[in-house]
Formats: structure tokens, sequence, C-alpha cells
């Protein structure tokens, strides 16, 4: 018996020593806003300047959603953020699945919000600012048959509750940098949508459709009308955290080209910052830049996705070093594999990946110094 309780009370005891622990990594990190000028980020309440710098976490190397492995396999989370830590990131972007921490239109699933819990803290002890990305549905098989099945105005309520809920647990950490409202968010054209997901890339439904009909509204109101219903929702539980959306890189309304509904300036009075994702071409650096550019209207951008997908990893630096002169931060990628682990690999992607992560290491002095 004896033994029993000195046992408990050794167990009471570490715990208390972890939640003393975390909680002064917590108050150590500097919370971020947005700088006064209006084109940067700053650490408060010293206002010293603050640059993303960091990477999408949004899958494995083997495809597996973040989801489908943060119980089962949690020690490898750990690590990966300590390698991305270690590469130079300070920030890191998660994607949560609507399906996974909604069980119903109102009822968020407590076990997918403690684990979220659980990856806020692991951000405070790691030194890295989280990018809350949500209402992914990026496998199909896992969207809710009641989520496809709600009208426009019932799945606007759906994921508003999903973000009260996700807010309500990351309210009081700094480590929270911002939240992204969703994934590449468009609104349809003329034609009334059969589904809700855009065409699958690779097995994953990356765009989503905020309605499927458009009844004669104009797109960038109702995408303007989205944002603010999904800010609010945010802002009633959470004032303090950032708010963006990641926006597809064909936002700008341009003539005979594809347009997604939300524009960069129609949005912006709704949000703290603006964020594009840009896949350079190559041979049309320039095109790339000015789309960048015109993302710059009164708000910070951040480039949340970029990657020598189309391009090779020399036009890409060049990219990212003339970037500079409009955006704010840039997120890459990083998918549980360390530069070494891809230069032993023999194929041509784990080339192009050493390639990447080997010059996201070397360029994060340059870049995360303002």
């Amino acid at each position: 018996m004896r033994l029993r309780v000195r046992l408990a009370a050794l167990a009471c005891a570490a715990c208390a020593c972890f939640a003393l622990v975390t909680a002064t990594f917590a108050r150590n990190l500097p919370w971020v806003g947005v700088s006064p000028d209006g084109r940067g980020f700053v650490l408060l309440p010293s206002h010293q300047p603050f640059v993303p710098w960091g990477f999408n976490y949004d899958r494995d190397d083997a495809g597996r959603l973040l989801e489908d492995y943060w119980e089962r396999d949690w020690p490898r989370v750990a690590s990966d953020f300590r390698e991305m830590k270690a590469l130079g990131a300070n920030v890191v972007r998660v994607h949560l699945q609507f399906g996974r921490f909604m069980d119903s239109p109102s009822r968020p699933n407590r076990r997918a919000l403690a684990q979220l819990s659980r990856l806020v803290r692991l951000a405070e002890r790691t030194g890295l600012y989280l990018d809350v990305t949500g209402l992914g549905c990026y496998h199909k098989a896992d969207v809710p048959g009641w989520y496809d099945a709600l009208d426009e105005a019932g799945r606007w309520a759906a994921q508003a509750a999903f973000w009260r809920a996700v807010a309500e647990r990351c309210r009081r950490s700094p480590a929270v940098f911002c939240y992204d409202l969703m994934n590449e968010p468009v609104v349809p054209g003329e034609e009334r949508r059969a589904e809700w997901l855009g065409p699958a890339l690779a097995g994953k439904h990356y765009v989503q459709f905020i309605t499927r009909e458009r009844r004669g509204r104009e797109r960038t109101e109702i995408a303007r009308a989205w944002v603010r219903h999904l800010v609010g929702a945010i802002r009633r539980v959470d004032a303090r955290h950032l708010i963006t959306v990641g926006l597809v890189d064909w936002s700008l309304e341009r003539p005979g080209r594809l347009f997604s509904g939300f524009a960069p300036e129609r949005i912006a009075p709704e949000v703290d910052f603006l964020s594009v994702h840009l896949y350079p071409e190559s041979g049309a650096l320039e095109a790339s830049l000015e789309t960048l550019r015109g993302f710059a209207v009164g708000r910070p951008v951040l480039v949340e996705e970029t990657f020598p997908l189309r391009c090779s990893l020399e036009e890409h630096a060049r990219f990212l070093e003339a970037s500079r002169a409009v955006a704010a931060g840039w997120l890459q990628f990083y998918w549980g594999r360390t530069p070494e682990e891809y230069r032993s690999g023999r194929t041509f992607p784990d080339a192009i990946m050493a390639g990447a992560l080997e010059a996201f290491r070397t360029n994060a002095p340059a870049f995360r110094k303002p």
C-alpha cells in the first residue's frame, strides 16, 4: 500500500513538473502580430520583426495524413517537429480534417481536440509556431455523408462549429501563429456543382467549393460573406490569434483566366493577412512574381505553399530571392524524412526532396532575418 501511495505521489509530481515546464515554454514564446506598417509580422510585445520560414506538415512520405498516425505514432510526430526545428523552421502548417474533428454538424470530436491540444503543447516545447489550417477533406472516403448532404447554410454552420471548437482549444497558446480557414476554397462559376470537392490530385482533394450554386450572387461577395462568417465564429471565442485563408494563385481576376472568386482586395478587409500558394514554372518566374504582387493589397502576404515542383532548384531559389520584395514569409514541405534520408534513396523525387530540404536549411538564416 505504501509503495502504491509513493508511486502515485511520484506520478503526480512528474505531471506537475511537466505542466510547469510546458507553461514556462508557453510564457517564453512571444505572441505574433501584424507589424504597424501592415507589411509583415512582429513578436509581441517587443515588436521585433518575425519572418515565417517553415513547412507544410500535411502528410508523411507514404501519403498518410497527420490524423492517420498522430495517436499511434506520437513519438514520430515529436521527432518530426524536432527535425523541422533543426532544419531552421519557425512555423509548421498542419492540416486538420473536418471529418476527424466533427461527429455531427454541431458536435466536435473530443478525442481529436485533445490530440490537437497535445500538438499545441509540442509546438510550445519545441519553439515552433503553428499555422492551423482547418476544414480539410483531402481524402474523400473520410468525408462524412451527412456533411456532403448539408445545404450551403448548413455546411457553413457546421464549418463555424468546427472553428469555434478549434479556436477554443488553441486560444490561450502563443504557439499558434494563425488560423487558416480552409485550404484553397473556390466559388463556382455559372453552372451548379454536383460535388463540394474539386478534382483529386495524386488521390487528395485540395480544392473545395464553399457553395455549389451562385443563385445570381457575385462570386466575390459569396467569398467575402463566407470568410466573414467563419472569422466571426472564431472571434467569439478568440480575439487574439491571426486569421488568414489559403488562396490559389488564380484568385486574381484576369480576363480569360481561371478565377476562384476570392479576389485579394475583397478578402483582405476580413482577415489579418493574405496567404497564396505559388509554384513557379520553369522559364516563367516573372509570371509568379507578378501574381504575388497582385496579392499586395494592404495586408502582409505569406507564400503559404511553394516548392520546386515545376521548376529547377536553381530557378526556385531565384524566385524566393526575388519574392522578398513582397512576401512576408514562406512555407515549403516536410514529409517526415531528413535530407540525409532522402539522399540515401535512389529515385528522382528523393533527389529533389533532398536538394529542397538542403536549400531550406542553408537559406534559413538569411530568410528569417528581415
